[in-house]
């Protein structure tokens, strides 16, 4: 049976919903043999889940989702087969890490104004992770009492133009993309979905690995035109669920969205020339 390849996951050590140990449980029962885990600006779950991983037969490809921002928009960047113990790679972390703090603060400095008792320490009491975001504060809010429901807690306060928003630290895309490569990895555009032409050149002009072609916000339309784009630019056209859990809809997009296993023994190969990770 040909080998199923997700490489976009996600775990609670960024905005996922399970453990590593989770996460590969469902993996598993999805017969899944390759999996990427791919938080947001950490790498924390990548030692525990390659260690996971053997108990379950699944390969855990260590990897990284990079905030960016080009203008006004988010681009996200997934970095694949990136030595971990890069020391530039773990300062730009660091980095990250510090910004989403200083963002938790003022959130939290917002609710605390608009009258929702909360501090930064109930985040990090309630969160497995020391690198916290918006779902944090979410499942802090939620735990305490504050708000009722994740979602209401979402589109009450945290939300892009709720209440209590605050904007998100990022680097541009170059920047991001240099960041991956410099650490031995392989960078890749996340769910590209209608990107304008004009910023896909400059993603290729700027040397980046490949597209994200198959993930469950893409539209049949949208994966023939990132086949398209990947084929004619020798580019890598990667395939995962983007699974978080904690819904229904989510939960069944696990298993349904991969990486051809051409593409990734090519992406193996190239990695090993790097020398990223002794794969």
């Amino acid at each position: 049976m040909p080998s199923k390849i997700d490489l976009h996951s996600h775990t609670k050590f960024s905005d996922g919903y399970f453990t590593p140990q989770e996460l590969l449980e469902k993996a598993s029962e999805k017969d899944i043999s390759i999996l990427a885990i791919t938080d947001h600006d950490t790498v924390d779950a990548i030692p525990s889940g390659i260690s996971l991983g053997k108990n379950f037969g699944i390969t855990v490809v260590p990897g990284v989702e990079l905030s960016s921002q080009e203008g006004e928009r988010d681009l996200h960047i997934l970095g694949y087969f990136i030595d971990i113990e890069n020391e530039r790679f773990k300062k730009y972390l660091t980095l990250f890490k510090l910004e989403r703090i200083k963002r938790a603060e003022r959130i939290i400095k917002k609710l605390n104004t608009l009258g929702y008792p909360i501090t930064i320490e109930d985040v990090f009491a309630f969160s497995e992770t020391s690198v916290v975001g918006r779902p944090h504060i979410a499942d802090a809010l939620v735990k305490l009492g504050i708000v009722k429901s994740f979602h209401e807690a979402f589109q009450k306060l945290l939300g892009n133009n709720a209440a209590a928003y605050e904007k998100k630290y990022y680097v541009s895309p170059e920047n991001a993309i240099k960041i991956i490569q410099d650490a031995g990895g392989l960078a890749v555009i996340a769910h590209p979905g209608a990107l304008p032409e004009e910023t896909i050149r400059e993603l290729i002009k700027s040397n980046i690995d490949g597209f994200e072609v198959y993930h469950p916000s893409h539209s049949t339309e949208q994966m023939k035109y990132y086949e398209g784009i990947t084929t004619n630019y020798f580019l890598y056209g990667t395939g995962g669920s983007d699974f978080h859990g904690g819904t229904r809809s989510d939960i069944n997009n696990i298993g349904r969205y991969f990486t051809p296993p051409g593409t990734f023994e090519s992406m193996k190969r190239k990695s090993l020339e790097k020398r990223a990770v002794n794969f």
